[in-house]
């Protein structure tokens, strides 16, 4: 089987046996990954080790195994995968189906690619982690606004939460993008502080973080006092400047309910059908913005190296 692994710091093509299912698999033909920053992440510091990277995908199931609800051979899925085991850059992929939705019918295959484990990340930090609801008002600030999670947590909270979202951006276009997907404002993410206290001057009630090192303290400044902030970056700031108002913090980390299969595992396979739902009813979209049609390692570096490069805005995607 046609894979494509991590080899000093890169990516080969390699042959590898077809995976082996588990009780709750599903062996999925894989049609279309996404490349996430944490794939960038792990290909950089993977040094000589193998391993198939890619953790959104959307696909075929081709075989279920022996304690696999919900799915048959033939269904069109789409899922973010586990960190904990081998990735979707490869011909056949074995994926717990707990963890996996039924693609949405308005989208393409490279279109759902994009947007599961973002998808995830946002959908969990605003219904979970901040309890937000169809009634829930204030502000939420989106720091990172046009970035991947960013953009799908703007399209969530618009359309499923009565938040007046403010979101930050560095450029003209980033702006627009943020703009497009329903955001209330944007504002320039170099002058954090002032720029939300001009829109928001007695604070916001929720901030949502994918870049927490030096903010911390602008945190403190433009949450209210017993306010949240969900972060999902790898940093381990000074949290102490949110004491004196009471303001929570909380981690969000998608993997989370794969690693230890938690009760509600499942939770995050109906997740991925309730947003299906939303993207063919038009609620949200893809933010799908570059494709690459060429599954193989060179297609795949191209994808790390846009990606890695920090300024894209939405996903790319890689397909068949």
């Amino acid at each position: 089987m046609r894979a494509i692994a991590t080899s000093g710091g890169g990516l080969v093509d390699v042959e590898v046996p077809e995976p082996t299912l588990r009780p709750h698999d599903l062996l999925v033909r894989v049609e279309a990954v996404s490349v996430n920053p944490a794939d960038v992440k792990i290909a950089a510091g993977a040094g000589d080790e193998r391993r198939i990277l890619g953790f959104d995908a959307a696909g075929t199931v081709v075989r279920t195994g022996p304690e696999a609800t919900g799915f048959e051979p033939g269904d069109e899925v789409y899922y973010a995968g586990d960190v904990t085991r081998q990735g979707a850059n490869a011909a056949l992929h074995a994926v717990d189906a707990r963890i996996v939705g039924h693609r949405p019918r308005t989208l393409s295959v490279a279109q759902s690619a994009a947007v599961p484990l973002t998808t995830i990340t946002a959908w969990e930090s605003l219904f979970t982690h901040l309890g937000a609801h169809k009634e829930t008002t204030g502000t939420l600030l989106v720091v990172g606004a046009p970035g991947g999670v960013g953009s799908m947590l703007v399209q969530l909270a618009k359309q499923l939460t009565s938040l007046r979202v403010i979101g930050t951006a560095a450029r003209g276009e980033t702006h627009d993008w943020v703009t497009r997907l329903g955001a209330d404002a944007t504002v320039d993410r170099h002058t954090l502080v002032e720029s939300v206290k001009a829109l928001a001057p007695d604070g916001v009630e929720a901030v949502f973080s994918p870049f927490s090192e030096g903010n911390i303290e602008a945190y403190a400044e433009l949450v209210k006092p017993f306010g949240h902030v969900v972060a999902i970056d790898d940093h381990h700031p000074d949290l102490y400047p949110l004491k004196s108002k009471s303001i929570a913090w909380h981690w969000e980390f998608m993997f989370t309910h794969a690693m230890y299969e938690t009760p509600d595992m499942g939770s995050q396979g109906r997740l991925l059908d309730e947003a299906a739902a939303h993207f063919d009813a038009g609620r949200l979209r893809s933010t799908l913005t570059t494709e690459i049609d060429d599954f193989t390692a060179a297609g795949l570096r191209r994808a790390h190296e846009l990606v890695g490069a920090g300024s894209s805005i939405g996903k790319v995607v890689v397909r068949r």
